[in-house]
């Protein structure tokens, strides 16, 4: 059996043996929408892995040659169609390139021939394909790439994300009647009641800024706290913690504590640094199964511990370097090297562990 790891995958060109790696470590799997070869091996190799493939909710991409594209409504279908009128616009007419993201243009979201173009163009793309369904980026909640609101169609950020529910809600419709799912890429859902469980009710969701923006700044323990729920689903819960690129770095095992403390083992789990999206991050706890849980999560002052049947994981929330946290350990554990596991241990802030039984 695998273990619980995310392979966030649409950067760079596929490498040789990456395929038998990702079968042999990963449980779900995040590919280019043209790489549908790698999808059916991945499939034939591991039947029981999730295979998804990468479409934007909110832009198309003018460098792509296609014929497959990135984007539901690719670049040259929305200049054809009504003479572009799909493009969004600033005030003064000119189209919305992102920021950062040369060559990334947003689409009127708000537009309803723009969705139903992109729910039929992805559903006829993927109904007789390998994979499972769709990873939807950009399921934006604020203006993250100069949109500069208001522009015409869109007066503000919730406008805006009344337009990406309504394009969820009729592409996860269609996705699941053709047997696949959605899993979109939910921005910042803790800050809206019931827009998590609303957005990954069509086979799940990806939080791709789990307990942090960035290895250096991760959220005060109140935020991580209200990001937990999202662990436990519903449908596939995608987690992805920052990391500086170094698959050691502390906030592996800070992110993957939380994720069974939380969702006990269910979900993928991914760290990575920002946009590196082309390796296969791996750290042997990935591969842990730690089983069934023997108890409800333990503790309090957010810190938070829970014995499993095959091991054990804690973690602290806390950020301030005077709250460290002591917690008894169980008997009979060993630590990633075979090492016994001690009695206690003390938990830095923001620092997780994972100890398992030797037989797990």
């Amino acid at each position: 059996m695998t273990g619980v790891g995310a392979w966030i995958r649409y950067g760079d060109p596929l490498l040789p043996d990456q395929l038998a790696f990702a079968a042999r470590h990963y449980r779900v799997a995040i590919l280019q929408p043209w790489e549908v070869d790698a999808a059916e091996e991945l499939k034939r190799l591991r039947p029981d892995m999730t295979v998804l493939c990468y479409k934007c909710l909110s832009s198309t991409r003018s460098y792509e040659p296609g014929p497959i594209f990135t984007s539901g409504v690719s670049s040259l279908e929305a200049e054809a169609e009504e003479d572009g009128a799909w493009f969004a616009t600033r005030l003064d007419g000119t189209r919305i390139e992102w920021e950062r993201y040369p060559g990334h243009w947003q689409m009127q979201v708000w537009n309803p021939g723009y969705r139903r173009r992109w729910v039929d163009n992805v559903v006829g793309e993927l109904r007789d394909s390998p994979f499972d369904g769709v990873m939807a980026d950009n399921d934006v909640f604020d203006d993250y790439y100069g949109l500069r609101l208001p522009v015409p169609g869109a007066a503000d950020p919730a406008g805006l994300r009344q337009a990406l529910g309504d394009l969820v809600h009729a592409a996860g419709t269609a996705l699941n009647a053709a047997g696949k799912i959605l899993v979109p890429n939910i921005a910042e859902a803790r800050r809206e009641p019931g827009r998590w469980t609303a957005h990954a009710a069509f086979g799940g969701g990806f939080e791709e800024v789990w307990l942090g923006y960035d290895p250096v700044h991760l959220f005060d323990p109140v935020t991580a706290e209200a990001q937990l729920p999202q662990a436990a689903g519903p449908g596939l819960s995608i987690l992805r913690v920052p990391t500086d690129g170094n698959d050691r770095h502390p906030n592996f095992t800070y992110g993957l504590s939380a994720f069974w403390i939380f969702g006990e083992g269910r979900g993928a789990y991914s760290a990575t640094a920002h946009d590196d999206y082309s390796r296969t991050q791996y750290a042997p706890e990935l591969d842990w199964q730690l089983g069934a849980p023997r108890t409800a999560p333990q503790g309090g002052n957010h810190a938070w511990w829970r014995e499993f049947e095959g091991g054990f994981a804690a973690v602290n929330f806390n950020r301030d370097g005077r709250r460290r946290r002591r917690v008894p350990v169980p008997a009979g554990l060993v630590d990633g090297e075979g090492r016994p596991a001690p009695s206690s241990v003390v938990l830095q802030p923001q620092r997780g562990v994972l100890f398992r039984r030797p037989d797990a």
